[in-house]
């Protein structure tokens, strides 16, 4: 009988209890989805991130010719570009789309919507630095070649003419100490350079301009050794807009 009793109460105390608990969360509300829960949920939903450019790439296809006349695809550095010198973007019909972080596997997924199907007359892409850095998984330098390889090929059976370009150096990564940036992406780099020189593809030789001799970057250049700074964009440019004349033999 005692256990009878005893049941009952405990039956009719988890309402109470259940109510009491959904009235705190009430009070407190939803949690606030922090950058790094929206980037571990887009992780599972939208590895490529397809839906960041989804908006830009419907407006932008229908920009005449010479808005549209080369689609720069990369990663942070630019993104960082097109976010730091939009009148060179504007001025000069480039498209940006570049995305923080990624690395040449995902830009491959979404290298159709992002590039191909806005029908630009050439391509420049910048990307590499992120599979060095292990963002998407260890470093495997032959999938990079494959898919900069990849990469390339979409664009030339669709018209579109490359423009491939050198890493910009680094010795380190701020976020993977341990990594030897300043070994691997001078490997990286002949391998692009070989490879574009066998296709005839534009090269955009930034090394050139910006390493220091020692594989990292010149002074003022990079505010972390890996990221241009305004200056660093400054220097880039003539080396892009020479590249892009070159490949499309015309005034850039």
């Amino acid at each position: 009988m005692l256990n009878r009793r005893m049941l009952l109460a405990a039956g009719m105390s988890a309402p109470l209890m259940a109510s009491g608990a959904q009235t705190q969360a009430q009070v407190q509300g939803p949690a606030a989805t922090s950058p790094q829960a929206a980037a571990e949920e887009r992780l599972h939903n939208d590895w490529p991130w397809l839906a960041r450019y989804r908006e830009a790439n419907a407006a932008d296809a229908g920009l005449p010719d010479a808005r549209r006349r080369v689609v720069f695809m990369g990663d942070s550095i630019t993104q960082g570009w097109f976010d730091k010198r939009q009148a060179f973007f504007t001025d000069n019909g480039f498209l940006g789309r570049g995305i923080s972080g990624q690395t040449t596997a995902q830009m491959l997924v979404r290298f159709w919507p992002d590039v191909i199907a806005l029908k630009p007359a050439a391509v420049h892409i910048l990307a590499g630095t992120n599979d060095i850095a292990g963002n998407t998984g260890p470093y495997d330098p032959r999938a990079t070649c494959d898919n900069l390889q990849a990469m390339a090929a979409l664009a030339r059976a669709n018209g579109v003419k490359v423009i491939l370009a050198a890493l910009t150096p680094a010795a380190r990564y701020p976020w993977r100490p341990a990594l030897h940036p300043d070994q691997e992406i001078p490997r990286l780099n002949a391998w692009i350079a070989a490879f574009a020189r066998s296709q005839g593809h534009g090269l955009a030789d930034y090394p050139a301009i910006m390493d220091d001799g020692q594989a990292a970057m010149k002074p003022g250049l990079a505010y972390d050794g890996v990221h241009p700074t305004l200056e660093g964009y400054g220097v880039m440019e003539p080396v892009a807009l020479a590249a892009i004349a070159r490949t499309l033999k015309t005034r850039a």
